[in-house]
């Protein structure tokens, strides 16, 4: 049996939706966009396995994307674990995903306002701080320590932080 291939950026472009955004953020092991898309029923397995409840599902038996909102990801593997259709695949070789942090020009260091609560919440220290002269210090990513995990983006007053 053949599952249907579904190109999304052709369907929106044909409703006069065209758009150059990124795909949303999937849960960790998901599959590249197409193949995850082709394969996820939204049966929302996933979203009930995350012990973080952090995978939500935008409407019923559609394909989930992850809110930071609640918490972050600890990588636990739950939600691959209970995906029946094998949309999320955790190989124990493969990072979860690439996703990494990013601070946009609403942080408030960037407004001159010392703020350093993105790097309070890093559990990987990824987040640093070098004293700069003539203001607050700015947030400096360590990508090779960046899991991607979510944990800066909630606690973010100005919502500035965005993993991408």
């Amino acid at each position: 049996m053949s599952i249907p291939i579904v190109n999304l950026a052709r369907r929106a472009f044909f409703r006069g939706r065209a758009t150059d955004q990124a795909s949303p953020l999937r849960p960790p092991w998901a599959l590249v966009e197409h193949d995850f898309v082709a394969l996820c029923t939204g049966c929302g397995d996933c979203v009930t396995a995350c012990p973080t409840e952090i995978i939500d599902m935008a409407a019923p038996r559609r394909p989930p994307t992850m809110n930071f909102s609640h918490g972050e990801c600890t990588f636990c593997g739950q939600c691959a674990t209970a995906c029946r259709p094998g949309a999320l695949v955790r190989n124990s070789d493969d990072a979860p995903w690439p996703y990494k942090a990013s601070a946009g020009e609403s942080c408030l260091a960037r407004q001159q306002v010392e703020c350093r609560s993105c790097g309070d919440f890093c559990p990987e220290g990824a987040l640093r701080f070098p004293p700069r002269a003539g203001g607050p210090a700015l947030p400096v990513l360590l990508e090779e320590r960046c899991t991607g995990c979510g944990a800066c983006q909630a606690p973010c007053p100005t919502g500035a932080i965005r993993i991408l």
